[in-house]
């Protein structure tokens, strides 16, 4: 079987377009990809019945933890990994062909939000930046520079310099994205509160252990108010992924046209769920071509209609990690 290519992934625009390379990259990855073809195969699943999307296999997450996930021989560009509490697995994800990722999360941006180039980019990310092999990082230094703004950059703890530099973009009257660990904003707020209507403020979730968990509508509730907005974004993603959705408010998740989310039944990890229902987050990322796209996380959650989604918490036996870990 033969993997589809990035002109074809990411010219997705319908439904059957993406069923038909849904098809093709699951056949193509339950053939050249290991780990995934053993999992199949324990399942007792013929590869040649599955006609159907919701007839794919979704993999547990964790595998990455002890697994090289990969549908290729080709050598690893970037290994991106997990953060996690001292002592905790982490997972690695070997990624093969970066520009997979580059091309999913700049393409994302520009549907969700428009040209990065309109945007002075700000990253709060501590924790992120302290340690190495962060697929965040990774995006958020590729945002930096092709915003091709001065101004952009990141702050870990230097708190005022960001403070002044918010000041200094809202007299500018610059589009602005501040994207950060949830701890972080909620730090900087502690201390500073500016009124900032324009800008996009992104949480990209995790306490990592700094500050207690609080449900999303509180720390919106304290966020909207230190910043002066409306409404806080939120970029739902984790390393096992090349793919992010987006929430421009409310919890409420989309997704590009190449990743989608279904849920299974949380007491049946091979039956989905019908729309609405809460259950077990599955994803398909279609950008993760050269790993695996069918993951099954260990996020709740629900899809409805339309495709948007909603994290609802994690099952309770997972180790707290990975990104937009609040509970709704």
């Amino acid at each position: 079987m033969v993997k589809p290519g990035k002109e074809q992934v990411f010219a997705i625009k319908t439904q059957q377009q993406f069923n038909d390379a849904a098809l093709q990259i699951f056949k193509f990855q339950a053939e050249h990809n290991a780990v995934y073809k053993t999992f199949i195969d324990g399942l007792g699943v013929d590869v040649t019945a599955v006609n159907q999307v919701a007839d794919i296999p979704f993999m547990p997450v964790e595998f990455f933890k002890a697994h090289n996930i990969v549908s290729t021989t080709d050598a690893d560009e970037v290994i991106f990994t997990s953060s996690g509490t001292t002592g905790m697995i982490t997972s690695r994800h070997h990624v093969t062909d970066v520009d997979w990722y580059v091309q999913s999360f700049r393409r994302a941006f520009d549907l969700f939000y428009g040209d990065i180039r309109n945007y002075t980019v700000l990253a709060l990310l501590p924790a992120y930046m302290e340690r190495e092999g962060s697929s965040l990082i990774y995006m958020a230094q590729d945002m930096i520079n092709e915003s091709e703004n001065a101004a952009s950059g990141f702050y870990l703890y230097n708190h005022d310099d960001l403070y002044q530099t918010l000041l200094a973009q809202k007299a500018l009257g610059k589009p602005t994205l501040l994207i950060g660990v949830t701890f972080a904003l909620l730090d900087f707020t502690d201390n500073y509160q500016i009124n900032f209507p324009e800008l996009i403020v992104m949480e990209t979730g995790g306490m990592k252990g700094r500050r207690k968990e609080m449900i999303r509508e509180e720390l919106h509730q304290i966020l909207c108010k230190g910043f002066g907005v409306d409404a806080i974004h939120s970029e739902y993603g984790m390393t096992e992924l090349l793919s992010q959705a987006y929430s421009k408010g409310h919890g409420i998740f989309n997704c590009p046209p190449w990743m989608r989310i279904i849920t299974r039944d949380p007491n049946d990890p091979l039956s989905l769920n019908p729309t609405g229902k809460t259950g077990g987050i599955n994803i398909i990322d279609l950008a993760n071509i050269n790993s695996c796209s069918f993951i099954a996380t260990q996020d709740l959650g629900k899809v409805y209609n339309d495709g948007s989604f909603e994290i609802a918490g994690r099952f309770d036996n997972s180790d707290i990690r990975g990104c937009n870990l609040l509970i709704a």
